[in-house]
């Protein structure tokens, strides 16, 4: 199959680079440049185990191509799927911003050669896939839009691509042109168990948003547990483990630290709230989660400031500045937190 992924950050590049590992034929787009000349000459944007050798492997095999032209790859190459995976920064109010998914949506419409199916696997509110659809109804080809979000975790990207615990798939009613084209992409990583969990487009939206709400939740409840273990003599570690071996709770995501990062919880924790009052919910938890996270990423300070006095003229080393390990994103990092404020100080 022919595949477009437009955008080849972090979740394009996997995306394309996987799907162009199984078998498909894969241009992945994107306006900068200085990014896709990097990667004609095998200079990947993103650090990611196992990525690079995939991409050289699959650009051997000529599956996988970049270009930063993404309407004539539209208008010449006659993709069958078009995958949006843009950015979707925090506005300041907390919600998307979807003016990259738009020109997407609108470079479709206006370029496309032949049917297309159009999946949104960038994170987007509730919502969006019906906007999309407003947005390409005048095409001059059909445009079936799909929702598909990405459960890629960093560090481990391509291995959640190849392996998945599920994927999501919302398609609308009847669409069983696109709900085709969804299981012959997927096939190849689904020979063992079918993994496809379908729905309507928003119920996909907003599977997304909850899941990273409730693990961003889980590591702020985590840490909470940790200061009033400091306070009663119990050991936050010794807690998890046998909190843990609960097969109703789990072990995954118990840890406490400095806060959670990255480019996901806590934009996905502020467009959820968004979200929620945008319809007259208030969804209290996921307030809690960013508020009590927001305190943590002091904490290191706090207890540097508790051992060492007054921080100036001391020489203090940070090792380790990416918000987790196996990446190379220091994207919303407490380690930055914790240097701006070894720095005011």
């Amino acid at each position: 199959m022919k595949i477009c992924v437009v955008g080849s950050g972090y979740v394009g590049l996997v995306t394309g680079t996987c799907f162009s590992e199984i078998g498909n034929h894969v241009v992945c787009v994107d306006v900068d440049q200085n990014k896709i000349d990097g990667l004609h000459e095998g200079i990947l944007p993103i650090y990611e185990p196992g990525l690079d050798e995939m991409v050289a492997r699959c650009v051997k095999a000529k599956r996988l191509s970049f270009s930063a032209d993404p309407a004539a790859v539209l208008r010449e190459e006659g993709p069958d799927v078009v995958f949006v995976a843009v950015g979707t920064p925090s506005r300041r109010d907390g919600a998307a911003h979807l003016g990259y998914v738009d020109d997407v949506a609108k470079m479709v419409a206006e370029n496309i050669s032949k049917e297309v199916v159009l999946v949104l696997k960038s994170t987007v509110p509730v919502g969006t896939n019906t906007r999309v659809r407003n947005i390409v109804r005048d095409a001059k080809h059909e445009v079936h839009v799909v929702s598909n979000p990405e459960f890629l975790k960093e560090g481990e990207a391509v291995g959640d691509f190849l392996r998945p615990d599920r994927i999501v798939v919302g398609v609308s009613d009847g669409d069983e042109h696109a709900r085709s084209i969804m299981e012959r992409l997927y096939h190849p990583v689904c020979l063992k168990e079918e993994k496809i969990v379908w729905m309507n487009p928003e119920s996909a939206e907003m599977t997304k948003y909850v899941a990273n709400t409730m693990l961003a939740m889980r590591i702020s409840f985590m840490n909470e547990v940790a200061g009033l273990c400091e306070k009663v003599g119990a050991d936050v570690h010794s807690v998890r483990r046998g909190v843990g071996r609960d097969d109703r709770i789990g072990s995954k995501f118990l840890y406490s630290g400095p806060g959670y990062g990255g480019s996901c919880f806590p934009k996905d924790v502020s467009a959820l709230v968004h979200t929620g009052r945008e319809n007259d919910v208030e969804i209290e938890l996921a307030v809690a989660t960013d508020r009590v996270n927001q305190r943590q990423k002091g904490i290191l300070v706090r207890k540097l400031r508790k051992h060492l006095g007054d921080l100036r003229g001391k020489r203090i080393a940070v090792w380790g500045i990416a918000f987790k390990p196996k990446t190379d994103d220091i994207r919303e990092s407490p380690a930055i937190t914790l240097i701006d404020s070894v720095i005011a100080d």
